[in-house]
């Protein structure tokens, strides 16, 4: 197969395709993917609706209990609106947590990453309800008793008995959401933000015990009541049902064992596990998975890493692969790992993964050891002849992880490979400074569906990411083609 090389000085170097297997005819794949992309797109709007419609059906509780006669005064008003505030700023707590719980079928329908986004997004919404729902509260309250703000605090802070809590709920919801800030974040190791990030459950229990004992708005047999304790006990079920239990359950099905340790680079290894029945762990799901490797000074952390080889039969039994670059404290003592060592897991999570195409067409594009995962992927991605075009992205030829391995499966696969070696300047965008003007259009051979007819696997730094996906966005692809896995946090 022959291909139109970009012309700007220096031509990239690109492996074109030899042999083929496993291919699909494009017109099949594509009516498949098509069906596979309206069920996806039609469960996110659902998830949609659902998070939306709670907000709305708490909303709806309190004013249908005679809430809706209680703005006769400024007092009860002020205080009204303090409660819809509270209501609606714990619905979508409540919702955050469901999107942080991995839940199987909110992972299917957006992907990990998108959920982690909007989870993100809804944080400081949420914290100015909840503290419009406390001002507006001590205003109405203080308006009815004559006393100010600040008096009126303290006299609830004395008088009602778990009213402290309440206060102590808003403080520890207030540093989630300021260590959640870009800016702050990256300050700190992501051990000690991922420590703080955890007392937003805290933040959730302290903050129970006074919706349900001051005031008649949960009284006993409202409707209310049932709502919210149904609301509350649903997202605790599926955080340990599927933070908890499940990634139990699985670590304990397949008896995962570090098997060998490969240096790739002087800061990469590829670390292999052989266990049980691995062939189960990918199936339709994502393919990165939450690791403990459970050695002394490791077992505590959790590393998110993504597979760079799919489970197969190896000399030790079922193996599979994940290849790990020292980017942190955490990451670089995998360095050093010993095989024998045994490895619990939660996953897989995520949209990279075939599962999610809804075109024919395929573009991979990693950079640095975001190469990895495209590297997992190629291996067991659908595409027909000439579809598939991989980009691999390093600043240095050290850098360009797996390489040979991606030669030789782009090679047997039948998709062309591009390697870009070189470093960026201000205005190459995603590409080598010497590619500069070149688009992700101009790496599509003539034969090769365009970018509105492809789906878009991007991994690599976050600004890299950024830009490629911004091309692919002006190019014609939508959204719901552009797929993303991050390795940063």
């Amino acid at each position: 197969m022959t291909a139109t090389l970009p012309s700007h000085d220096k031509a990239p170097h690109r492996t074109p395709p030899t042999t083929r297997s496993r291919l699909t005819p494009r017109g099949v794949l594509a009516r498949e993917l098509t069906a596979r992309g309206r069920r996806r797109l039609l469960s996110a709007d659902a998830l949609t609706v659902a998070a939306w419609g709670s907000a709305a059906a708490a909303v709806a509780l309190y004013l249908a209990e005679g809430a809706a006669g209680q703005f006769g005064s400024i007092a009860s008003a002020l205080t009204a609106v303090g409660i819809v505030a509270g209501l609606i700023g714990t619905d979508l707590v409540l919702v955050m947590l469901l999107l942080a719980a991995r839940l199987p079928w909110i992972d299917r329908a957006i992907g990990h990453d998108k959920a982690m986004a909007v989870h993100g997004r809804l944080g400081k919404p949420a914290l100015y309800l909840l503290l419009a729902h406390m001002v507006f509260l001590l205003l109405g309250y203080g308006a009815a008793e004559g006393l100010d703000p600040v008096s009126e605090a303290v006299a609830l802070w004395n008088l009602v008995p778990d009213m402290w809590l309440a206060f102590v709920s808003m403080a520890l919801f207030v540093a989630v959401v300021v260590t959640s800030l870009v800016v702050v974040r990256r300050k700190m190791p992501y051990e000690f933000w991922h420590g703080i990030h955890l007392l937003s459950y805290a933040a959730v229990l302290t903050g129970l015990p006074h919706q349900f004992s001051v005031g008649g708005v949960f009284a006993e047999g409202q409707w209310q009541r049932v709502y919210w304790e149904a609301f509350y006990w649903g997202v605790v079920g599926a955080l340990v049902a599927f933070r908890v239990v499940a990634p139990v359950a699985r670590t304990w099905r397949h008896q995962l064992t570090v098997s060998r340790v490969v240096q790739e680079a002087d800061d990469v290894v590829s670390i292999e596990m052989t266990g049980l029945r691995l062939h189960e762990l990918t199936g339709d799901g994502g393919r990165f998975f939450i690791w403990r490797f459970l050695a002394p000074g490791l077992w505590w952390h959790a590393h998110p890493f993504s597979l760079s080889a799919e489970p197969h039969r190896g000399a030790y039994g079922d193996t599979i692969r994940i290849t790990v670059r020292s980017l942190g404290r955490g990451s670089a003592a995998l360095l050093g790992l010993r095989p024998g060592t045994k490895v619990a897991l939660g996953g897989p999570y995520g949209n990279f993964a075939h599962a999610s195409r809804t075109r024919p067409g395929l573009v991979l594009a990693g950079s640095g050891i975001g190469i990895t995962p495209i590297r997992a992927l190629l291996e067991r991605a659908e595409f027909a002849p000439g579809d598939a075009t991989v980009i691999l992205r390093a600043g240095t030829d050290e850098h360009m992880y797996l390489r040979d391995e991606i030669r030789a499966l782009c090679a047997d696969r039948g998709a062309v490979l591009y390697e870009l070696v070189g470093h960026r300047s201000a205005r190459s965008g995603w590409l080598p400074a010497h590619q500069a003007g070149l688009t992700l259009t101009d790496y599509l051979h003539p034969g090769a569906p365009a970018l509105a007819d492809s789906d878009v696997y991007v991994c690599g730094p976050r600004e890299w990411s950024d830009a490629i996906l911004a091309d692919a966005r002006t190019a014609g692809a939508a959204d719901d083609q552009l797929h993303r896995e991050r390795f940063d946090w």
